[in-house]
């Protein structure tokens, strides 16, 4: 296949991208910074997703394209920061398939990116596919940008959207930014520590793209989730265990405030997802268990 993946720059980018190499496919960058996707490939289009349509020449011929492009999540919110994360999600989808729209002859998949917050706080209710969307920022956020990747299935393409939960590896995303006061014995629950934080291992995030680029089967919403869902409390338990540190001092809520500001809500939100889909699809986990996973992502 000719896979085009936009957001490729990304830690979970960078893998997909070798991962896709690596299974004999023809991988075309598009990125803001064309230097920054040379570090990949060869085959780099520049483009800026909050721009205007991605370029139709690039896109025509391709046989897939995965859009993993948008803004940071990790970071204080402010009114500018949630607007610059919507619109770098929301509007560069759209533009994204405003240019698929063009294309001649047109890509026949996508794959796009979406997260585990389109449920919300749920509690212990266990998440499935099929469940309600929330209604706070990031169910907000999810549902639209969903929407907006949904647009190419007129289009005739085949699309998949990956709500994608904690990814596990140390060069990036919130695993790294735990390690820290993990490793100096003082990490711990956040807030009451009960609950859900649905995580993935990075390769089986990774393996679930390529599954989902390969597979016909693979349409609709897939949630990105070890399918053995652990509360806060036993995730710090075992990054513990696996780093040989105490892991009890809790986060109060008030402190998670006061450095996170609003983003705090969504740290301790609880979403009890299970990859019914994937697992009906016939993915198999490489890291099932959620120990499992972390010694791998730290090794």
């Amino acid at each position: 296949m000719k896979v085009g993946v936009t957001g490729a720059t990304g830690f979970v980018g960078r893998r997909l991208v070798a991962a896709l190499r690596a299974r004999d496919h023809d991988v075309r960058v598009f990125s803001r910074s064309a230097s920054r996707g040379r570090e990949l490939v060869d085959d780099v289009v520049e483009w800026d997703p909050s721009a205007g349509p991605a370029p139709a020449d690039a896109l025509a011929g391709l046989d897939a394209v995965v859009n993993l492009a948008g803004a940071s999540i990790d970071q204080r919110w402010n009114e500018d920061v949630k607007r610059s994360i919507v619109d770098s999600r929301v509007d560069g989808t759209r533009n994204l398939v405003a240019g698929l729209e063009r294309a001649e002859p047109r890509p026949s998949v996508l794959v796009c990116a979406s997260a585990a917050g389109y449920y919300g706080d749920r509690g212990d209710m266990t998440l499935e596919e099929d469940a309600s969307a929330g209604t706070d920022f990031l169910a907000d956020l999810c549902v639209r940008w969903e929407a907006a990747a949904d647009e190419a299935v007129s289009l005739g393409l085949r699309v998949a959207r990956i709500r994608t939960g904690i990814v596990l590896d140390r060069s990036g995303g919130a695993l790294k930014r735990m390690l820290p006061p993990f490793r100096l014995g003082v990490g711990g629950p956040l807030g009451s520590g009960r609950q859900y934080m649905p995580w993935i291992a990075l390769d089986d995030l990774v393996g679930m793209y390529v599954a989902a680029l390969e597979g016909e089967a693979w349409s609709g919403a897939f949630n990105a989730c070890g399918p053995r869902p652990a509360t806060n409390r036993e995730f710090a338990r075992t990054l513990g265990r696996v780093l040989r540190r105490p892991a009890l001092l809790p986060v109060p809520p008030l402190a998670l405030r006061i450095v996170l500001g609003e983003l705090a809500g969504s740290v301790t939100s609880s979403q009890r997802m299970v990859p019914a889909r994937a697992l009906a699809a016939g993915y198999r986990f490489q890291y099932p268990e959620l120990e499992a996973a972390l010694r791998a992502a730290l090794a």
